[in-house]
């Protein structure tokens, strides 16, 4: 009757000749991941232990082989982990930044441009310039021809309106948000 495993002391002397040497060589071929390189060397060594036939083979020693063994059981694995895309923890996604809702963004643009419609022309015509197009309040009067004491008027009783008119708007911020301003410029220029 022939046996199908290798003798367990043969095995545990192969393991104790050749483990550490081997051990360091898988650890160079994972780059110095102790968890790959031992489960490489666990992989290998039930290789050897699964083909005796390997033990009758025409050489000294049972490195070159184990070497081998475990230099293509790395290549495996390498090819692998790069077929398949990298797991993701719970950690990872939870402090991933979130895409911006289309639908949301949509219908403030809509709720921006209805209330900025409502404004009349000279509030509107200091926002777009203020707001929109990011000029100061200077070069607001400048190209309005009016005083920058009337663009600051304008620009607070506007922004009050606003506040009225806008679901979310908050009085706190002197500003429109980003995503307001941005829905708003395509209707007010």
């Amino acid at each position: 009757m022939t046996t199908t495993t290798t003798d367990e002391r043969a095995l545990a002397d192969l393991q104790r000749e050749h483990g550490p040497a081997l051990f360091h060589f898988l650890l160079g071929l994972t780059f110095g991941d102790r968890q790959r390189a031992e489960d490489l060397l666990q992989e290998t060594l039930v290789r050897a232990w699964q083909h005796p036939e390997a033990f009758d083979g025409p050489y000294e020693s049972m490195r070159p082989w184990l070497f081998t063994v475990g230099r293509r059981l790395a290549i495996d694995a390498r090819r692998s982990r790069l077929a398949r895309p990298a797991e993701v923890g719970d950690a990872v996604l939870e402090s991933a930044p979130c895409g911006e809702d289309t639908a949301e963004s949509a219908v403030a643009a809509l709720d921006v441009r209805e209330a900025v419609r409502g404004l009349s022309p000279e509030h509107r015509a200091v926002l777009v310039q203020i707001y929109f197009r990011g000029l100061s309040v200077g070069e607001t009067a400048e190209v309005l021809g009016i005083p920058a004491g009337t663009v600051k008027s304008r620009s607070y009783y506007a922004l009050r309106l606003l506040s009225r008119n806008l679901p979310g708007y908050s009085r706190k911020s002197s500003s429109l948000s980003s995503g307001s301003r941005a829905a708003a410029s395509a209707t007010a220029t």
